[in-house]
């Protein structure tokens, strides 16, 4: 693989990417739209599509999707480093922008781009955090870009210990950089969180957990890897409570 972008996916990855999307349950953010004189925006991908990033998470769908997803001990932590899953944010749906301004645009409201850069390099806009309910007004710079991070809702190192040793290169860097996987948040708070899974760490917003478990349910399916039986539980408590039948 270069270090330029991502090797054309081979037909197995090829074929359970569009078998996910199909049964795709999380609920993404609202999308938004760049406006910017000097460049044109970049090109669509598949994974602007509404009713990819944004469909109803219901409760008796997740909980199905929960049954096909292997319960299994979280393996050791051995061996893991940043860099099994690429260095730096690629470009996965190929539209000239790395995965973090995609991100950005798609998350934040009244997203601003820099000019000359086709709408890949954002300077500003507001977020309305999924994860504290609070509005950040995002600016790009040095010391405020961190004020907004994007999440790894499935964490890196979470995924090491629970099937991603098992992926190969490409497939590991495919998943740090899906958009199914990645949300813009909250800096401190995506901190906080670290690798933790949904039995350890859930969103201080109660009224967005249903959506992230069900996010990360669909992580978990997309790419095989498995959850613990803590794990499990925690999201079958939240599904039921809190999910919409």
């Amino acid at each position: 693989m270069s270090q330029g972008g991502l090797c054309p996916p081979d037909r197995r990855l090829v074929m359970r990417r569009y078998a996910a999307l199909g049964v795709l349950l999380a609920v993404g953010l609202t999308g938004c739209t760049v406006e910017e004189a000097e460049a044109p925006p970049p090109a669509e991908s598949e994974y602007s599509d509404p009713a990819v990033n944004r469909p109803e998470a219901r409760q008796s769908d997740v909980l199905a999707q929960l049954e096909t997803v292997a319960v299994k001990g979280r393996a050791p932590r051995t061996g893991y480093d940043r860099d099994h899953f690429g260095r730096g944010w690629k470009d996965p749906d190929r539209n000239g922008c790395d995965a973090r301004n995609d991100i950005l645009r798609r998350d934040l409201e009244d997203a601003v781009a820099k000019p000359g850069t086709q709408g890949c390099v954002i300077l500003s806009g507001h977020l309305e955090d999924p994860f504290t309910g609070e509005i950040i007004e995002f600016v790009r710079g040095q010391d405020t870009s961190t004020e907004v991070q994007i999440d790894h809702v499935v964490a890196l190192s979470d995924a090491w210990q629970k099937g991603a040793q098992l992926m190969d290169p490409d497939e590991r860097v495919e998943f740090a950089n899906d958009p199914l996987n990645l949300l813009a948040v909250d800096g401190p708070t995506n901190s906080a969180k670290g690798d933790g899974d949904a039995a350890t760490w859930l969103p201080p917003n109660r009224g967005f957990r249903c959506d992230y478990v069900a996010r990360q349910t669909a992580v978990k399916v997309k790419y095989e890897l498995w959850v613990t039986s803590a794990e499990r539980d925690a999201i079958r408590r939240i599904v039921t409570t809190q999910c919409p039948e």
